[in-house]
């Protein structure tokens, strides 16, 4: 059996998986900036540290996973310009930036309890580590990487060499086509804030005192510096967006392996792409937001999001679409009723059958988080008419520990009965030629619908069919 393999963004390539102390990960994730309801397309980062998570887990390692919540300094501007979306909020909403960040810290971790993602080891708040913050920033200055402006704080791209490597950046192509704009006093057009400066005579909700002035941190530096407390100056993964690669994350690295003289600061960054509606990354900024509650509001389970989120790779787009969420609670449904069908089964497997399926599953995840394939080998368990019920359920819940779709727990209701005009009019016709004693006919429609893989269980309520 192979290896666990990665695709390393640092490296531009798969590598095997080995941290830095056998047996143990430190993991960090980007979480949320808190100053609007998260879409599905921020959820789907989530499932995809959460299968991360969940495989490290399956393959018997300990786990340190770390999440922040960003509920300050995360601007309007990647070039550091514009409001703090916080405060922005706030003075939309009429609340307060506190109140803001807790309604929609709120709102993800209910989504991420949801949709079967594991709790984090730790959930840091960026405005309850200013002091680590401010810290980093210190270090920085005394080694020479940064400069003050009018505005706060600067980290000088030019005082690393490497800065362009890790995103693989064309800093002049990026500055021609306006993705890093020109700030006043800023030496280079890449350079970004480590700390920002209150503007005089602006009163924000949040600031503090600083060596630079009262001001308030520059998001970069707020993931550094929590990274660094929970999990060491140097860990094994980081994951994140594909959005995240070319700014956020460069700088992280940049201030990071600077401040704490480092290299490389993280050994694996690991980055799912976009969720995308009409060809179109799904965003707050266009307006393209859909969020849990609604899929809900439409009659969706909310694993049923998650049984979508598996039938892609983590590093493909995936296309939203209302056709691709319908197909996605139907086979979530369908394969929930095979797993109810063997969940009380007595007995015990036969781990010399269970064999097969297992590494085959165990291949799907080595092979860079392989999710459809796994998913693929539990609809092979639910078809496989060599296996006891009990070895059926064995793998289920096996593989769950690692899909998060619930099996052990999951119920549906009568009315999720799958419907479908032709099938039931066929269904309808056997039994009337059944109740009519035309047993030929009865058998013909049986028989037609089972070269279907459809199959008719004949129970004390009436004749029920499913789709094998």
């Amino acid at each position: 059996m192979k290896a666990l393999t990665l695709y390393n963004t640092r490296t531009r390539s798969k590598e095997v998986f080995e941290p830095a102390t056998p047996g143990v990960v430190g993991m960090y994730t980007c979480g949320p900036t808190v100053y609007a309801p998260q879409h599905l397309g921020n959820l789907r980062s989530q499932l995809f540290a959460d299968l991360l998570k969940r495989t490290f887990l399956y393959e018997g390692y300990k786990v340190t996973h770390v999440i922040n919540i960003t509920d300050v300094g995360h601007l309007t501007d990647d070039a550091d310009a514009g409001d703090d979306k916080m405060e922005a909020a706030a003075k939309t909403s009429g609340q307060t930036a506190q109140e803001v960040a807790a309604l929609y810290t709120k709102q993800w971790a209910d989504d991420r309890e949801r949709v079967g993602c594991l709790p984090p080891e730790f959930l840091p708040r960026a405005t309850e580590h200013i002091t680590e913050q401010i810290e980093l920033a210190q270090k920085l200055e005394q080694g020479g990487y940064t400069y003050l402006t009018s505005d706060g704080l600067y980290f000088d791209t030019a005082k690393f060499p490497g800065y362009s490597d890790f995103a693989g950046l064309d800093l002049e192509a990026q500055q021609s086509a306006g993705r890093v704009a020109e700030v006043d006093e800023k030496r280079n057009p890449a350079d970004f804030a480590l700390w920002k400066v209150a503007p005089e005579g602006v009163k924000r909700q949040q600031e503090w005192d600083s060596p630079w002035g009262r001001g308030f941190p520059g998001w970069h530096l707020e993931c550094s510096a929590m990274s660094v407390k929970y999990l060491g100056e140097n860990f094994d993964v980081h994951t994140g967006g594909i959005d995240h690669v070319s700014v956020h994350h460069t700088n992280e690295v940049a201030q990071s392996e600077c401040g704490l003289g480092v290299h490389p600061w993280v050994r694996y960054w690991l980055h799912n792409e976009f969720l995308s509606l009409d060809k179109e990354k799904m965003s707050k900024s266009k307006g393209h937001v859909f969020v849990l509650d609604g899929l809900v509001e439409m009659g969706f389970a909310p694993l049923s999001y998650r049984y979508f989120f598996l039938q892609a790779h983590y590093r493909q787009q995936q296309r939203y679409s209302q056709e691709a969420m319908e197909a996605a609670d139907t086979g979530y449904k369908r394969l929930c009723r095979q797993v109810i069908e063997v969940r009380d089964a007595p007995g015990e497997p036969d781990a010399e059958k269970l064999a097969p399926f297992q590494a085959r599953f165990r291949d799907a995840l080595h092979d860079d988080l392989n999710a459809p394939r796994a998913v693929a080998v539990a609809w092979d368990v639910a078809k496989n008419k060599e296996l006891s019920a009990a070895g059926k359920r064995a793998l289920f819940l096996e593989f769950d520990a690692v899909l998060g779709l619930d099996f052990a727990n999951v119920e549906l209701p009568e009315e999720t009965q799958e419907s479908d005009p032709r099938i039931d009019a066929l269904v309808q016709a056997r039994q009337e030629a059944r109740a009519g004693k035309d047993f030929t006919e009865s058998d013909r429609i049986r028989d037609e619908l089972l070269a279907e893989g459809i199959v008719i269980d004949d129970t004390p309520e009436g004749p029920r069919w499913r789709r094998e």
